[in-house]
């Protein structure tokens, strides 16, 4: 796997590349100093897992998360046990305490590595990093079936949940498979595998209803496009 670190701290990151010597599986690609240059390495290098440091100058590794459009793998390091919760609602892969013992990265990289190999046989989607106020979410595309506009806001249903994210539609959907998220007007982006109905309405639209009985409404202008994507 290909690792990246990132961490303000010098002697942390020393650490981390000293833990992960025992570990030829991983290759550290990489090192950030804060949450802006993690972003921009993430984007370069393309690291499988990155080891994150929560608390961050200019940035918790929690707010870098929420700026990516696709999250890679993460174990959060931090010497602040107050986290660890958060940490774990996130789904991280694992959470380390400084100073970190050996056997619990190892622990924590032979999940990683079971994760990977499960993906990779899958062909797992890309997930999506939310946070909205002190909750923070990783989400498969393919268990998201509506983004709503709000604004300069985007609310997300997936589950039982509906957070906000601070990004707009059309940010969204220039990043998204345009064959399996359809923009069905302004307002909403609709995952076409939870459509469950599709009717005719007197607008000369279509009246849809998703899983968990959300009912969407598709313009009249783009329903022939809807019914090309679906065969309708």
């Amino acid at each position: 796997m290909r690792a990246l670190l990132i961490d303000d701290e010098r002697l942390a990151r020393a650490e981390l590349r000293r833990l992960l010597a025992a570990h030829p599986d991983v290759q550290i690609v990489g090192e950030a100093v804060n949450a802006a240059d993690g972003v921009q390495q993430i984007a370069a290098l393309k690291p499988d897992l990155i080891f994150l440091d929560v608390q961050m100058p200019g940035g918790s590794g929690f707010d870098m998360l929420a700026a990516l459009e696709d999250a890679p793998k993460v174990i959060f390091t931090t010497a602040f046990d107050q986290y660890a919760l958060q940490a774990f609602e996130v789904n991280a892969l694992d959470y380390l305490q400084k100073p970190i013992q050996a056997a619990r990265m190892a622990s924590a990289l032979q999940r990683c590595a079971a994760r990977h190999h499960r993906a990779t046989a899958s062909s797992a989607g890309k997930k999506l990093f939310i946070k909205d106020g002190e909750r923070c979410w990783f989400v498969a595309l393919e268990d998201i079936r509506l983004f709503e506009s709000e604004g300069n806001y985007t609310r997300v249903y997936f589950g039982q949940q509906q957070p906000l994210m601070l990004r707009s539609l059309n940010q969204l959907e220039e990043k998204l498979d345009p064959q399996r998220f359809f923009r069905a007007s302004r307002r909403h982006i609709v995952n076409l595998d939870h459509v469950e109905q599709a009717a005719p309405n007197d607008a000369g639209g279509l009246d849809l209803v998703l899983h968990n009985q959300l009912a969407i409404e598709v313009s009249r202008r783009r329903a022939p496009q809807f019914k090309v994507l679906t065969s309708l």
